[in-house]
């Protein structure tokens, strides 16, 4: 099965895009999805985190604290990188597992940070969904209702537009209308259904 990777930094429209291709009956696998399954209450990774970082990561319900676990790794590399080693292996665990149940010729697998994770080798092709800094900005700035400078900060934080853009294979620009998306994720649904089809035959 061709395994496709969809990254993107914030707010370049990577859940709209894996929406339409759910849309057109592929397969999605969302590494985001997994990680909040992950960090629910009671789960173990939850347990792990708040041993690690403190009880102040947890509301008073139990549950995970996202704005406190934010702040905290936010500007300490050192946290973040513990923080990752808790979640990658799960996350990375779980999408093999669910890749190994799905009867499709190919699929989406949403990794947003994909150049900075260790499941690069999960994917056979990497589709990118571009856009200039300015939108992403403002989209995320409406979508999270937070500051320009705490997006500009998590900007910085990701992998570069242009270091983005040399590991793709595929690129979807998303400057436009959400037709003119629409009609992109089309096309790169059919340019996959060859391209499986391809691969199945050799």
């Amino acid at each position: 099965m061709l395994a496709i990777g969809l990254t993107g930094g914030i707010g370049s429209g990577k859940t709209v895009v894996s929406d339409h291709f759910a849309k057109l009956g592929v397969p999605v696998i969302d590494t985001d999805i997994i990680a909040r399954e992950l960090v629910a209450p009671g789960q173990a990774a939850l347990t792990e985190i708040a041993t690690v970082f403190g009880r102040d990561i947890l509301t008073p319900e139990a549950s995970l604290d996202r704005q406190a676990l934010r702040q905290l790794i936010f500007n300490q590399p050192d946290k973040r990188r513990q923080l990752e080693d808790i979640l990658h292996p799960r996350i990375r665990e779980e999408v093999k597992k669910r890749l190994t149940v799905i009867n499709a010729p190919w699929c989406i697998i949403v990794i947003p940070l994909l150049q900075e994770s260790t499941q690069q080798d999960l994917v056979q092709r990497i589709l990118l969904v571009d856009a200039p800094a300015e939108l992403q900005l403002t989209r995320t700035m409406l979508r999270d209702n937070v500051s320009a400078d705490d997006v500009r900060k998590i900007i910085a934080s990701q992998a570069s537009r242009q270091s983005r853009l040399e590991l793709a294979d595929d690129v979807i620009v998303n400057d436009g209308s959400l037709e003119q998306l629409r009609l992109q994720v089309e096309k790169m649904y059919q340019f996959y259904n060859q391209l499986a089809d391809s691969c199945q035959n050799r």
